[in-house]
């Protein structure tokens, strides 16, 4: 969809000579046996049909997200003026934070009895979209500042042109003369312009601004996991924990 090359360190399904297009079925039949394996496991169940509204919802959740991404930046067309913290805000909680976050603790409430009309998935939600925002920040971040030692990547969202949180912070901050500077050298496949571009963002202090956006973040979280009655605090604890001050 986006034409990568790579996926995880393999090459991309439609990429294999074997595959091609065929790589289009082959997601239509991974989706439809979501819904094969749900019928076989738990047609029985009172919550089944919950159980499928849950997917279908969140996978066109996930459908908005990636096409937000996708005509916001595509990879041969660079205008930054197309991105905005707001943008990236609502690419990174309709692509990542419900399927990531929100739907596997949501599976499990109404696995275990969760009655649906108690509240409890509101706060959850409250709680796990946030956090899902907070994650995908956090590896924007990384893609940025981390190593290939310590992320196991090459980081590659400035060539890119990727919507990520870095650049629109920067484009945030820039002077007129920074915001030029960002213009002419974004997304381009070019090592000297990506260098260019990561001057600005360290004269922004952008690992600095990260640092204290990581902090206030993780702090707000903290304060509506404690107040948390609808699902115990340590499911939400055990989310956080995991990628709190993460390196990779």
């Amino acid at each position: 969809m986006d034409s990568s090359i790579t996926r995880r360190g393999q090459p991309c399904w439609y990429r294999l000579p074997s595959v091609g297009t065929i790589a289009i079925n082959d997601s239509f039949m991974l989706n439809s046996s979501i819904y094969h394996l749900l019928k076989a496991h738990f047609k029985k169940e009172s919550y089944y049909g919950s159980l499928l509204d849950l997917f279908h919802e969140t996978t066109l959740q996930t459908e908005m997200g990636q096409l937000i991404d996708l005509i916001t930046a595509p990879e041969d067309v660079v205008d930054l003026s197309k991105f905005s913290l707001e943008r990236h805000r609502l690419i990174v909680v309709f692509k990542t934070a419900f399927y990531s976050f929100y739907l596997p603790v949501a599976l499990a409430m109404l696995f275990c009895g969760v009655a649906e009309d108690s509240g409890a998935y509101e706060e959850a939600k409250d709680i796990l979209i946030p956090l899902g925002e907070y994650f995908q920040v956090q590896d924007d971040f990384l893609d940025f500042s981390g190593t290939p030692e310590q992320i196991g990547k090459i980081g590659t969202d400035i060539v890119d042109n990727k919507c990520s949180w870095v650049v629109n912070k920067a484009l945030a901050l820039a002077s007129p003369e920074q915001r030029k500077v960002l213009d002419e050298n974004y997304g381009k496949k070019d090592g000297a312009k990506e260098a260019k571009v990561k001057e600005v963002f360290y004269a922004l202090n952008i690992p600095t601004v990260y640092g204290e956006y990581e902090e206030r973040i993780v702090s707000q979280l903290r304060e509506k996991i404690a107040k948390a009655k609808g699902v115990k605090g340590e499911v939400f604890e055990s989310f956080l924990g995991k990628i709190y001050k993460r390196t990779k």
